[in-house]
């Protein structure tokens, strides 16, 4: 069910008897030469949307800006900072609580924000307003991953090239596959690590244009297999977690509520 598409009395409805919503988060951000500035949010909701078709479940619109300041170099990106991003995506979060909601899966394509989103998960979590957790397609899928790529590429790589090319293959640049891998870097993601201290804070500081991996390698055959692959694993988390208990859900209590004295201590 995806929420633009729907009238009120419909989302009314679903609210009467289900908890759950599935909110695509992503960037604008450079994907080298060859993937569109949109990569990331594509991506997500092509798979949120995918599975909560198949589930029912009720789908947001995507979050299309997230924090990429680390690709600022290049022409296009565009970010937000942290602090922004968390309070931006709390308030979506508790939006959805007024309305029912009490379980949320932010599915996520970009790594700049898996962070803040945890803590977004850990504020909810705290105030036992929602259960919110983070999920990333390619850690769904990872021996998978390794099985199709020798180098994957941790961002504008084959597995990112692969799946645009099967959500939407006409923004692939396919000419500049060959550019896009022999101006990049291919296998030394992490060269300006120093004495086992990350000393980069830019993507450009790592490859020149921006991306890593061989994408040479991907194949729409490929991206419709990987794509296939992490719905299945999004949908799984999906119906787990709508048939767990909210109590269940929410964090132990640390102090005896009545005393206000630790119950592990023996004082």
């Amino acid at each position: 069910m995806y929420l633009p598409h729907r009238t009120w009395p419909e989302l009314g409805e679903y609210v009467e008897n289900e908890s759950l919503a599935v909110v695509p988060l992503g960037s604008s951000e450079q994907h080298g030469p060859h993937l569109p500035e949109g990569t990331d949010h594509l991506i997500a909701e092509a798979l949120a949307r995918e599975a909560t078709d198949r589930t029912g479940y009720l789908c947001t619109p995507p979050v299309r800006i997230g924090v990429s300041s680390h690709h600022r170099q290049f022409p296009g990106t565009m970010w937000v900072d942290a602090p922004v991003f968390r309070d931006y995506v709390e308030s979506l979060s508790r939006n959805l609580t007024f309305h029912g909601i009490d379980r949320i899966v932010y599915v996520n394509a970009h790594g700049g924000n898996v962070a803040h989103l945890r803590e977004v998960g850990r504020r909810l979590h705290d105030d036992e307003a929602a259960y919110a957790i983070e999920w990333m397609w390619d850690e769904s899928i990872p021996q998978l991953i390794e099985e199709v790529f020798e180098t994957p590429g941790p961002h504008g790589g084959p597995k990112e090239t692969a799946m645009i090319m099967h959500i939407a293959n006409e923004l692939v640049r396919e000419d500049r596959l060959e550019e896009a891998r022999d101006g990049g870097a291919i296998f030394d993601y992490d060269a300006e690590r120093v004495h086992g201290a990350t000393t980069f804070y830019d993507c450009i500081e790592n490859s020149p244009n921006g991306v890593f991996g061989d994408q040479t390698d991907a194949t729409p055959e490929i991206g419709e297999e990987l794509f296939e692959a992490a719905t299945d694993q999004l949908v799984a988390l999906l119906e787990w977690l709508d048939a767990q208990p909210f109590e269940d859900l929410m964090p132990e209590p640390q102090l005896d509520s009545a005393s206000g004295r630790d119950p592990y201590s023996n004082h």
